[in-house]
Formats: structure tokens, sequence, C-alpha cells
């Protein structure tokens, strides 16, 4: 029997096959899946109706699974952070983030090291979040 939280096969065969330094796109209801990320990531559907499954909703068990060491973060069009990013500090405690404008996002989105984009029904604009996986301590 699995001791974690996350029940989803694909997601987990996903985490399995990334390893340190690989990077996680959390990805909100606007976020364009299917070309905003690396042909050689695996795309995860959890989209499931709008609001259903939100960000924070699949951050919690993907926490609770592997470990991370940076996060990557939407700047909004003001160059703020998004409301929603308060909640994602508080979820990860100790990890340093990094604010990007929404191009330069979109462009580290797309980087090789992304190796699983999993979508949600984020309705909140500016909820993308990119992690970055660490080690085991």
């Amino acid at each position: 029997m699995l001791k974690t939280p996350l029940l989803h096969p694909q997601l987990l065969a996903a985490l399995a096959r990334s390893g340190h330094g690989s990077q996680i796109l959390l990805a909100d209801g606007n976020y364009p899946h299917s070309t905003g990320a690396p042909a050689s990531a695996e795309l995860i559907h959890l989209n499931v109706a709008p609001g259903l499954l939100s960000v924070p909703d699949v951050l919690g068990p993907l926490l609770a699974t592997v470990p991370i060491e940076a996060a990557a973060i939407m700047l909004t069009a003001q160059g703020s952070e998004a409301e929603i990013v308060a909640g994602y500090r508080q979820q990860l405690p100790g990890v340093a983030f990094t604010g990007y404008e929404r191009f330069a996002f979109y462009e580290a989105a797309r980087r090789k090291d992304v190796a699983v984009v999993i979508a949600t029904g984020e309705q909140r604009q500016y909820a993308n979040l990119l992690l970055t996986i660490g080690v085991q301590k």
C-alpha cells in the first residue's frame, strides 16, 4: 500500500521518472497546456471542470510525495505577485521563489527540464506554479 496521499497512477509514474532538477508545472485553466511546455513533458489532465481541481488542491498531495527545492511564478501584468501566491508561500515554507513576467515564464516552462505538466481547473489568473524537484533529506 502506498504511504502517500497522491494516488493518481499516471502522475505517480511521471514523478517516478523525474529526478533532482526536473521541473513540474502546475498550470491554471488559462495556460496553453499543449504548446506551453516541451513536447517531451508528460501532460496530465486534472482539469475536471472549472474550479476542479485547483492548483493548491494538487500541490498538497504533490508536496507529500516529492521534495521541492525551488518555485517560480508568473507575475501579473502589473509586475506583482497574484494573491494566490501567498498561499503557495505558506504551503512551501523555506522554498525560494522566482517571479517571471508572463512571456519569460512561458519560456521557462518550455525548457527541456520540465518533465511533468499538470493541467488544473484553477480559474484564478496568474496561478501557474513551476516547481523544481529537490533531493530527499
